[in-house]
């Protein structure tokens, strides 16, 4: 039955995949996980696999649901938000509308996302960072929480270039008087803040930094490469670069990130961070929009290059995450890039 997904079968194959998975942790049942950012792409499958969770497999999970708007929250969820184990609560992450229910764990993804933002509002974005998540943590000391995850980003390495897969204790070069450096700094001293908080008080947090993550769910209109690729090849129109396409990483699948949020929360050692990404998919964004053009029988590449630094985009790296140290909580990645494009243009066609 699509119940979460009700538009959108292969949305909800995937949400059934993580509420299978999620079996194995019995520590959710009967726990209320307060999620952040939950209307955006990760939090609102997170909330609507732990309601699969709760209606496949009997568990008891509630769910209070942090957004900024509830027009969004009515778009994301349907016919959820009467769900009587989901409270969806409307306000700004750095002001938290006050949650009277105990808190036994958070996943904290709320954050500022648009590339274009971090330039033309780089204070917001530095604030909502810092901010934000100072507000999350004094409420998870508050509640006396059993864990925490927060979703930062591959962007807090800076600068690389290199064949090398990088670990955790790796750090590229990051300039801080580059404007677009308001979100890769702020995520970094987010990172420190958890750690402090954790160090401090006790505070279970750990850190989940997520390469580009891409699947079922994103948003017709969603501005980022894998989502401009996919929706050209729908309206068999050509791929326009607007770079040279030689930036390298590597990627995940949505349903393969939010495994491993839980894998993250629940496993994971406290003040650690752990990468998030499927180690066989590193490719230049030229070859992939080679890849995604081969769905497309009228699909060309142009390229229309532009100021790199007005649109907010970064310069050229060559960076692929390794996620040894998240297989060893027992997480492995379940779906190929190949697959991953298949799926989302799929998936986007029948919004």
């Amino acid at each position: 039955m699509n119940i979460e997904a009700p538009n959108d079968c292969i949305l909800q194959r995937d949400i059934n995949r993580v509420a299978r998975e999620l079996v194995n942790f019995p520590e959710l049942n009967h726990k209320t996980i307060f999620v952040t950012g939950a209307s955006g792409l990760l939090g609102s499958l997170t909330v609507k696999s732990l309601l699969c969770l709760n209606r496949c497999y009997r568990f008891n999970v509630s769910i209070v649901a942090l957004v900024r708007s509830s027009e969004k929250a009515e778009a994301t969820f349907g016919n959820l938000i009467h769900d009587d184990k989901l409270r969806i609560i409307v306000g700004d992450i750095v002001d938290i509308p006050d949650i009277s229910e105990p808190i036994d764990y958070i996943i904290h993804g709320a954050s500022v996302t648009s590339s274009r933002d971090f330039v033309e509002h780089p204070v917001e974005t530095i604030f909502t960072a810092i901010n934000g998540t100072n507000q999350v943590l004094e409420l998870a000391k508050l509640k006396n929480i059993k864990g925490m995850v927060y979703m930062s980003s591959l962007e807090i390495y800076g600068t690389f270039n290199s064949d090398i897969p990088v670990k955790e204790e790796a750090g590229g070069y990051i300039d801080p008087l580059v404007v677009r450096s308001s979100y890769s700094e702020s995520k970094r001293m987010v990172e420190n803040l958890c750690c402090a908080y954790s160090s401090e008080y006790g505070l279970p947090v750990k850190v989940a930094r997520l390469t580009q993550t891409f699947g079922p769910g994103v948003s017709y209109n969603d501005n980022r490469v894998f989502a401009q690729f996919a929706r050209s090849v729908i309206e068999q129109k050509n791929i326009v670069m607007h770079t040279d396409g030689s930036t390298v990483r590597n990627y995940c699948y949505t349903s393969d990130a939010i495994r491993a949020l839980f894998y993250i929360l629940l496993k994971g050692k406290k003040e650690s961070a752990y990468n998030v990404a499927n180690m066989d998919t590193g490719i230049s964004i030229r070859d992939m929009a080679e890849l995604a053009s081969k769905f497309g029988s009228d699909t060309e590449i142009v390229f229309e290059c532009a100021d790199n630094e007005k649109h907010g985009y970064n310069p050229p790296v060559k960076i692929c995450l390794d996620s040894s140290r998240l297989k060893t909580l027992g997480w492995s990645a379940e779906v190929g890039l190949e697959e991953m494009f298949q799926n989302l243009i799929k998936s986007m066609k029948l919004v």
